[in-house]
């Protein structure tokens, strides 16, 4: 047993995709999660930057006594785990493996859909993990850097008028090309799941990478035997390097709780 928290970070509001999930399949489970809301979105930076983002959300996470980190962050995960976790000593977990070993067991027809940042596409990550578990699979892939702002800006309900004309412009070549399985590449995107399910139909599979993360990370923390002791009431805080008042809105209406209380602001350029 190890009641250490997890740490999680993300460049904003996306990666409560997978601490939602983790609350739910994990309740024992103390969470330090970091959005970094001062510099979202990542997905249009360079390497290098995305690099230096990484590097100091990590240090700023490991100021706690972590067990394990979760990048629940497409754009980092496809751009920066190889670095972090050669220069960390505690596991860290992306998102991508288990989102696209999902997406590829899901396709009936081998065409698979794949939406993110334009850094994420870009590091073709995803395609090439596909190719990995089903070689017969097509992967069709584009970029939807508004998603993101729309999302930090709480626009992701149904019948928001600009979010579902938006999804409609990015989702129709998908839709054009019959793929029935439609990878959400980035963690903001799940937060736009109803948008986007109304707009792609019944028939499309949409591989939530969040919630895949989340279910990895704990079936590799039950591996290590390093969930926490049976029976204890997990707690999440949470760090942001912007406003505190706009993060917790958001969050307390997407993880359905207040979290107003258990929000801090955070000067990342320290770390």
């Amino acid at each position: 047993m190890d009641n250490r928290p997890i740490g999680v970070f993300d460049s904003g509001l996306g990666g409560l995709t997978a601490v939602r999930e983790l609350q739910r399949l994990l309740p024992g489970e103390d969470i330090i999660y970091f959005g970094d809301t001062a510099r979202v979105p990542y997905g249009g930076r360079s390497r290098d930057t995305l690099v230096r983002y990484a590097r100091q959300d990590v240090a700023f996470l490991r100021t706690f006594d972590l067990k394990a980190i979760v990048i629940a962050c497409g754009t980092v995960s496809t751009t920066a785990l190889d670095v972090l976790t050669e220069e960390n000593d505690i596991p860290i977990w992306g998102v991508v493996e288990p989102a696209a070993e999902a997406a590829a067991q899901s396709t009936k027809n081998g065409l698979v859909g794949l939406i993110g940042t334009q850094a994420t596409i870009r590091s073709g990550a995803y395609e090439r993990r596909i190719a990995a578990e089903a070689p017969g699979v097509r992967v069709l892939s584009r970029a939807c850097p508004l998603f993101v702002p729309l999302v930090e800006n709480g626009r992701f309900r149904p019948g928001d008028v600009v979010a579902e004309t938006v999804a409609a412009e990015y989702l129709e070549p998908f839709q054009d090309a019959g793929v029935d399985t439609l990878v959400l590449g980035c963690t903001h995107y799940p937060l736009l799941t109803e948008v986007i399910g109304n707009c792609m139909g019944p028939g499309v599979t949409l591989v939530n990478v969040g919630e895949k993360c989340a279910r990895r990370v704990a079936e590799r923390l039950g591996g290590m035997a390093a969930l926490a002791e049976p029976g204890r009431r997990g707690e999440s805080r949470y760090y942001v390097s912007d406003s505190v008042e706009d993060f917790s809105r958001l969050a307390s209406i997407f993880l359905r709780q207040d979290v107003a209380a258990e929000v801090t602001q955070v000067d990342i350029w320290r770390y």
